[in-house]
């Protein structure tokens, strides 16, 4: 089903309106994709899948993932603003629908997407005497200039009915109430500001004056900082706060001051959408901006701009990785998401050395948050473009070795930490000779080679030096846990729990989380080899704490099955199929099959025996299930102790 209609007709408004009001039990998982931020077809599948909540480990293509994921699933996925990416979301939308037979896919678009049992339904604007007039009435209340009992009805009419009773254009009037009454919005010429002899192109066709006139009006009633924030903020594709604003925009004749202020008057104006601390421009509003940034010349400026502001962001967060503020930059990077797409495409372009950097950096975060595949993407165009050696060209090399053992290739990755360590030790980079390091030994790891590992990560760990600042840096932090790892599975218990403990009381001095929760996962499978099944469930609920922090569904996946191993090692059988089912949810949506070291699958597979035989197969059957098909965050909660 597809609605279509003019821009600002309120076809996405509708869409979310008709899914609050409650579906029918047979429509099952809604996925909503907002595709408004993309600026090309290249990211779509990424992002649908991302909107589907998946965080693929393996090499498939991102189509062949969702297709997978979805299968027989009902499920409705809600492709939202495709105007812009009519060929690529018909192809994605016919793919979808001939492998999938319980999907149902619903369409915003200003046009149809013609393909065979599309029902194309027009969103009409509101009727002028009637609804529009509703609605127009109430905006400008919520805006703070409420209209009084019977004032000027007929001039709100006329209003209602001079903009077609277009959702959007009325919103934008209503905005306007602050700085103008209603009779000056009437008298003002109906495409006042369409500058037709500028060569400015009209920001719609012509048929969509009503909309074009009240970005018209609204434009002429900014002040001049306000006109030149909203050409600039034209770059910002997605969700942004205050200060991104001034990072971006700031400049010239706008102050960072200058910004703030203009911010709040957009705001005031309806220009700018302000929900809950954040802030958004609307497609066709940005679409205007974008013109007036074409036509002050800006565009190349405010884009240099735009990319130097989220390379910066990458970097703080980068240096912060081990220390106490690493959930919280997980949280923040994972939020700009397309910003920082858009940020990596324009440096790829105009300079591939902070490109390198860009990706390389953020790279890590985004194997953590869902985008193993975007990271692979854009670190291997990044080596390709830049001729930039060094450290950042080892880190870089280690970011994209990380990609291909996650996604199960090791030999690739063999091939990149070999690589890694030869430009390591060509730049005299310690850093560099720690991911190395690790690198190599998470390889021998995953492959059973657990005295390889021990022997690499050994002759890298003397190169850690002091800690900085009081804390270990991240690559020692990683390559402690590869040493874990490898007395772990060399049966060394005892020296494994000691370090592993020295490990975890680090991380949590510093706050740090990734290490951690890897460090009580191997303290989890420690216990339960020793069958200390206490502390195997008190380490694994750990990891799982830890795991949510950063929004690791790979980690999450793995602190499941260990944790549902823990709970039948206490005699808890109901527990152990709950968590196996729940993490069998989690698997589905990481695209593997179970992993993690070799030593774990005995665990695994102990784990389920012992479960079976305390509840019986059709008991741990039907509490497997219950925990496969629950809410995940409800049972998220429910297997870090927080309740059910």
């Amino acid at each position: 089903m597809t609605l279509t209609g003019v821009g600002g007709v309120g076809k996405s408004r509708l869409a979310r309106q008709r899914i609050g009001e409650g579906l029918p039990p047979d429509v099952g998982t809604v996925c909503w994709a907002d595709l408004w931020p993309l600026q090309g077809e290249d990211l779509l599948a990424a992002v649908v899948a991302d909107a589907c909540g998946l965080s693929d480990h393996t090499p498939r293509m991102p189509l062949e993932v969702l297709s997978s994921w979805i299968g027989a699933r009902p499920v409705l996925l809600v492709l939202d603003s495709c105007e812009h990416l009519l060929d690529a979301c018909r192809r994605l939308v016919a793919a979808l629908l001939t492998a999938c037979p319980r999907l149902t896919v619903l369409v915003t678009s200003r046009e149809p997407l013609h393909l065979d049992g599309e029902r194309v339904i027009r969103v009409d604007p509101l009727p002028g005497a009637t609804d529009a007039v509703e609605l127009f009435t109430y905006r400008a209340a919520e805006a703070g200039h409420p209209l009084a009992n019977g004032e000027a009805t007929e001039r709100v009419r006329e209003l209602c009915e001079h903009l077609d009773g277009l959702p959007l254009a009325l919103e934008l009037a209503a905005g306007q109430l602050g700085h103008s009454t209603l009779e000056e919005t009437l008298m003002r010429p109906r495409l006042g500001l369409d500058r037709q002899d500028s060569g400015v192109r009209p920001v719609v066709p012509r048929r969509h004056d009503a909309l074009r006139t009240a970005l018209g009006w609204s434009h002429e009633l900014c002040t001049p900082a306000e006109r030149l924030l909203w050409a600039r903020l034209s770059v910002v594709r997605g969700h942004f706060d205050a200060g991104t604003a001034a990072a971006v925009c700031a400049g010239g004749p706008l102050t960072v001051a200058d910004v703030y202020r203009a911010l709040d008057g957009l705001v005031d104006k309806s220009v700018v959408v302000h929900d809950r601390g954040r802030h958004r421009v609307l497609d066709t509003v940005r679409e205007y901006g974008r013109l007036w940034l074409e036509e002050l010349g800006e565009v190349d400026r405010a884009a240099d701009r735009h990319a130097a502001h989220f390379l910066e962001l990458v970097r703080s967060a980068d240096a912060a990785w081990a220390g106490p503020e690493q959930a919280a930059w997980y949280r923040t990077i994972r939020e700009p998401y397309p910003d920082l797409c858009a940020a990596a495409d324009h440096l790829l372009e105009h300079r591939p050395d902070e490109a390198l950097e860009l990706t390389a950096l953020v790279g890590f975060f985004w194997m953590c948050c869902g985008h193993l595949h975007e990271a692979q993407r854009y670190v291997e165009r990044a080596l390709s473009a830049s001729t930039l050696g060094g450290p950042m060209r080892v880190h870089g090399l280690w970011a994209l070795g990380l990609t291909h053992i996650l996604q199960g290739d090791y030999a690739a990755g063999h091939g990149l930490a070999s690589a890694c360590l030869s430009e390591a030790r060509l730049a005299g980079d310690e850093a560099g000779l720690l991911r190395a390091g690790y690198l190599h030994g998470l390889s021998n790891l995953l492959e059973g080679r657990a005295a390889a590992a021990l022997d690499l990560v050994d002759e890298a760990l003397p190169r850690a030096g002091a800690p900085v600042g009081g804390r270990a840096s991240g690559p020692a932090l990683m390559c402690r846990l590869v040493r874990v790892f490898g007395l772990t599975a060399s049966g060394l218990l005892q020296q494994a729990r000691r370090e592993a403990q020295l490990l975890r009381e680090t991380c949590v001095t510093d706050g740090e989380h990734w290490t951690r929760s890897y460090a009580d996962y191997q303290l989890c499978v420690i216990a339960l080899s020793e069958g200390d099944a206490d502390a195997a469930v008190r380490h694994a609920r750990s990891m799982l704490a830890s795991k949510q922090q950063i929004g690791d569904s790979f980690g999450i996946a793995l602190g499941l099955d260990m944790l549902s191993a823990a709970f039948a090692a206490a005699g808890d059988g109901e527990g152990s199929a709950l968590a196996y089912g729940t993490g069998d949810r989690f698997w589905q949506v990481v695209g593997h099959p179970q992993r993690g070291t070799p030593e774990v699958a005995p665990l695994r597979d102990e784990g389920e025996r012992t479960a079976r035989a305390l509840l019986g197969d059709q008991a741990y059957d039907d509490a497997f299930q219950e925990g496969a098909h629950a809410d995940p965050a409800s049972m998220l909660r429910w297997a870090v102790g927080s309740g059910y």
